[in-house]
């Protein structure tokens, strides 16, 4: 079976074919990454990547969206197109679409993949496959959270919005970046610190709090310099988006009631030498009276290069054999 895969982020839109064997695994092959600023909509990009890609189309389609998947008009988070879920499959040439939130896109590839596409981050080394109910966070153009359950063979996907719940500083400086942000935005979700653009936030909060100018960049390049040169005041700022990171996967996990975090997102393969010696883990356990219990929970990050292409077509395939 073959399907059409889309993951239409806030930067990029990706497309590939994906093809189920009989055993259940996924392939994935004539990928493709778009740029969401050159195009008009989802249905001009579909276009796009139909015309280069020299063969039919399969019928069947899953595409993931940054945004909630309810509704007669979609509004996609940090993206200008909208979408319209009752007319999707009559544009997009489709007899079926599978239209679903990103980050449960991702939560459907943890449950698609083996152990070797796992790399341990911190906490116990206890194997992906076994845990039941797995809080799934990733940093990219935005914060996405969705929850991944199991019971034996059976698995269920939970969408989240948890990225937009509010932030909450854990010391005096953090205090400090909150006033900051709230002067910007009012409400500071935790998506305005955890995130592409969170670093650069926390940069001209720390800047303005030392009384430094800085001229506005971009994220890209700062993340580049934050990484690998000198500046202190970069360096500072990644160091506390660590923190924060660590911070708010710990509270993920306790509301969801989570047994495992994977992580995901396009941050986090950047930074992934970091963490370690970042202070993530340490903010991540600090829960007070369920430190304990937060200290069993393994971190692990999934290392899929296209998880959300994976997941929108594992979410297909399970849609057409019901």
């Amino acid at each position: 079976m073959q399907a059409v895969a889309a993951d239409i982020g806030g930067t990029h839109a990706r497309f590939a074919i994906a093809t189920r064997a009989d055993d259940g695994t996924i392939t994935l092959t004539h990928e493709a990454k778009l740029k969401v600023a050159e195009f008009a909509s989802l249905q001009t990009a579909w276009e796009a990547y139909a015309a280069g890609l020299g063969a039919p189309m399969p019928r069947l389609a899953g595409v993931a969206v940054a945004a909630p998947v309810d509704g007669e008009l979609l509004k996609l988070t940090n993206n200008p197109w909208v979408i319209r879920p009752a007319l999707i499959g009559e544009r997009l040439g489709m007899e079926k679409v599978m239209l679903i939130n990103d980050f449960a896109a991702v939560a459907h590839a943890i449950a698609a993949v083996g152990e070797n596409d796992f790399v341990h981050v911190a906490g116990p080394v206890a194997p992906v496959s076994q845990a039941r109910t797995i809080s799934v966070v990733g940093a990219g153009t935005g914060l996405g959270v969705a929850l991944l359950m199991r019971d034996g063979a059976n698995t269920r996907v939970v969408p989240t919005e948890g990225g937009h719940m509010d932030f909450a500083p854990l010391d005096s400086l953090e205090d400090m970046v909150l006033n900051q942000l709230r002067a910007r935005y009012r409400r500071v979700s935790v998506e305005r610190i955890v995130s592409g653009p969170g670093l650069a936030n926390i940069y001209a909060a720390l800047a303005a709090i030392e009384g430094r100018a800085v001229t506005p960049g971009d994220d890209s390049a700062l993340w580049a310099a934050a990484i690998s040169a000198p500046d202190s005041l970069e360096q500072a700022a990644l160091d506390r988006w660590c923190l924060s990171f660590g911070s708010v996967c710990g509270d993920l996990v306790l509301a969801q009631g989570g047994d495992a975090l994977v992580l995901a997102g396009g941050i986090v393969p950047r930074i992934a030498h970091l963490l370690g010696e970042s202070g993530f883990h340490g903010r991540f356990v600090a829960k007070g009276r369920f430190e304990a219990r937060m200290a069993g929970i393994p971190v692990w990050r999934i290392t899929h290069p296209e998880p959300g292409l994976l997941g929108a077509a594992a979410a297909a395939f399970l849609e057409a054999d019901r």
